[in-house]
């Protein structure tokens, strides 16, 4: 007898382009997922709902101006015709920026009992204003930069997501340890041969004293951070006295402006 899945979630998204994000999620860690009962990923095709028989889901701006515009009709019916998990968020520049905190958040939603999310792929130079107004329930955006389409910031949404569900990552320790999840980046990672082209790998790793790799760890995790992405250091109100010194102890000689001490 199979045992049950330890929590589901569910994801619906729409898109002109159904086979993007189907074939992504049918891989790796995700596609695992699917199979095992853990993620739905329903996709709906928005040219599905087209009244036309050309299957138009665009139209010319109002006013005049370069480029198209997704219809609401499509939109509408596409959405309304299946009842997706809520909330329905639509891929845009306006939006929430996307990082690992909204990833944790839509995952808890989803695991206390939401059941999931709907993510709308907007295209060519937006969809109808009266679908931000009266059909999504926000937006949301991967970064300040432009794509041609939301699909490939869907992917990132649902990668990021899925992998914070329990059983999804097989060693769920790896969410503990992983880049953002205590607002630093992931120390460094190394693996055989413990010596290549004459680089070596830390002799810490190799003594087998757990407790010293974890010092180790940590120090690399903060120095990392205060090197690349000092604005997380902020974040994350400084660092506290006992990490001040750790990093000290690891060879840590640079400077500490006052942003980046805590209390």
């Amino acid at each position: 007898m199979t045992a049950a899945p330890e929590s589901s979630l569910q994801i619906d998204v729409f898109s002109i382009f159904p086979e993007a994000i189907d074939g992504f999620c049918s891989y790796g860690l995700l596609g695992k997922a699917r199979e095992a009962g853990l993620v739905t990923v329903r996709v709906h095709d928005l040219r599905s709902q087209a009244g036309d028989p050309r299957r138009s889901v665009d139209d010319a701006p109002f006013g005049g101006g370069a480029g198209m515009v997704l219809l609401p009709g499509p939109i509408f019916d596409a959405v309304e015709s299946c009842s997706p998990p809520r909330p329905l968020l639509l891929l845009g520049p306006a939006g929430r920026l996307f990082n690992q905190e909204m990833a944790r958040e839509l995952a808890e939603q989803a695991a206390s009992g939401s059941g999931g999310f709907s993510l709308l792929c907007g295209r060519y130079e937006g969809v109808d204003q009266r679908v931000v107004d009266h059909l999504v329930d926000g937006e949301v955006s991967i970064g300040d930069y432009v794509l041609a389409g939301g699909e490939a910031a869907a992917l990132a949404v649902i990668e990021a997501v899925t992998r914070l569900m329990p059983g999804v990552m097989g060693n769920d320790a790896s969410l503990v340890e992983e880049s953002f999840a205590d607002g630093l980046l992931e120390y460094p990672q190394y693996t055989r041969p413990s010596v290549f082209r004459g680089w070596a790998v830390p002799d810490v790793l190799l003594s087998g004293d757990h407790g010293k790799v974890a010092c180790w760890r940590r120090a690399q995790a903060i120095m990392r951070t205060i090197e690349v992405r000092p604005d997380l250091i902020e974040a994350r109100g400084g660092l506290s006295p006992d990490e001040v010194r750790l990093i000290r102890q690891y060879g840590y000689a640079g400077d500490l402006p006052p942003q980046m001490q805590g209390p």
